[in-house]
């Protein structure tokens, strides 16, 4: 996690509000890793002042439906996190160049990101840096696996240790 940390670190560096959309569904398994990711975040930061300004949407299957909260919001940066089939073991983290988004599978949601985040672009400027997690089961009604739980813990502590957080 350290590589893809310091990766998120640099592509942070000149934000001044960061929008967090976790994406997923709490019905299939590990697809619900970009949710887990999203409310560790949002208990780190309750009630508390952060630098840049942060603030956290729960997306779920349908993320295209805060669309419009995000843009009253206006972030530099929207970080998307959300289970991505990334050919690789469960609970790997990976941040995706741009240019991958179209060709990555992402779990739930029907709309493509890429469709969303141009829609988004159109109305102001912004940074979109996604992050995937590998998912090691899908299976409707299933518990999130050890390792995927383990990669949010992670991929939360990471993402609330770049911001300063003051009470």
């Amino acid at each position: 996690m350290t590589k893809q940390a310091e990766i998120l670190k640099k592509k942070l560096e000149n934000a001044r509000r960061v929008a967090i959309l976790g994406i997923g569904s709490d019905l299939r398994g590990d697809d619900i890793a970009g949710i887990l990711t999203a409310q560790n975040i949002e208990k780190a930061i309750k009630s508390k002042k952060t630098t840049p300004e942060l603030k956290v949407f729960l997306g779920e299957t349908a993320p295209e439906n805060l669309t419009g909260e995000i843009k009253r919001f206006n972030p530099s940066h929207l970080i998307i996190i959300d289970s991505a089939i990334l050919n690789a073991v469960a609970g790997h983290i990976e941040i995706l160049n741009p240019n991958q988004i179209g060709g990555t599978s992402f779990c739930t949601h029907s709309l493509p990101l890429k469709v969303m985040t141009d829609y988004l672009q159109e109305s102001f400027k912004f940074e979109v840096i996604t992050i995937g997690i590998q998912p090691g089961t899908l299976t409707f009604g299933a518990k999130a696996s050890r390792e995927v739980i383990e990669a949010v813990k992670q991929l939360s502590m990471a993402i609330v240790n770049l911001f300063k957080i003051e009470k």
